[in-house]
């Protein structure tokens, strides 16, 4: 599904990403692991196009991609919830969800009963402005808006961070049902350790830019990947 080769990035004169190569499979979990500061935030907005990434092949099914925008890499197939949510905060919560319509033809701008399945929250607050929701609510409501888009490819980016444990139980939840319809790959970037290593399929484990760990979780001991991801 993706397959990066010798990834790098910079801002400016520094370089974050050091030659990044990963794969993340149709109907696998992904998850990208390290301390602060290591690069995995850097990495989605390379995968993404949020950021342009400095050289390296990102290949999306098979297709070389180029240096994409944003908006014509979610055209390919790929969503990103980043870090942080960046909901509308004025926007209603069905207004908020509706944007995702952007990268899908006209005849299929509705919401997917199965989006309100998976968030019931989202279906009683339809009318409410996003800024109104809790910060668990936001969230759920930032990964169901990327869902409305139909992703190849759902990158998540610290889903958990400031979170109720209830919600940080259902995001768990929502990303074992994604992964077990096996309609698209998920690359997970998480702190949280014991939730990341529980959803894990396959684990990256960055440091210092590079990638430190690369293989599925069968192949890992639990200390090998904690060794790994502790300073």
């Amino acid at each position: 599904m993706l397959k990066l080769t010798d990834l790098t990035l910079h801002y400016g004169h520094s370089q974050i990403l050091n030659g990044i190569s990963m794969e993340a499979k149709q109907g696998e979990v992904t998850c990208v692991m390290g301390t602060n500061g290591v690069g995995k935030t850097s990495l989605m907005k390379a995968i993404s196009g949020t950021h342009p990434r400095s050289g390296g092949k990102l290949e999306l099914n098979g297709e070389q991609m180029g240096i994409f925008s944003a908006h014509r890499m979610a055209w390919k197939g790929v969503a990103y919830v980043p870090q942080g949510r960046e909901i509308f905060p004025l926007l209603t919560v069905r207004e908020n969800l509706e944007t995702g319509f952007s990268c899908l033809p006209g005849n299929e701008h509705s919401v997917p009963e199965e989006i309100f399945d998976l968030f019931p929250v989202l279906k009683q607050m339809q009318n409410r402005r996003g800024g109104d929701l809790s910060g668990g609510q936001q969230q759920q409501l930032a990964i169901a808006r990327a869902l409305i888009t139909k992703p190849r490819l759902l990158l998540l980016d610290e889903p958990t961070e400031g979170i109720q444990p209830n919600i940080i139980q259902q995001i768990g939840e929502v990303i074992r049902h994604l992964n077990t319809s096996g309609r698209m790959a998920i690359v997970l970037v998480e702190q949280y350790f014991d939730f990341a290593y529980d959803l894990a399929d396959r684990i990256v484990v960055l440091r210092r830019g590079e990638v430190l760990i690369n293989d599925a979780k069968e192949e890992l001991s639990r200390d090998q990947v904690l060794q790994g991801v502790t300073v």
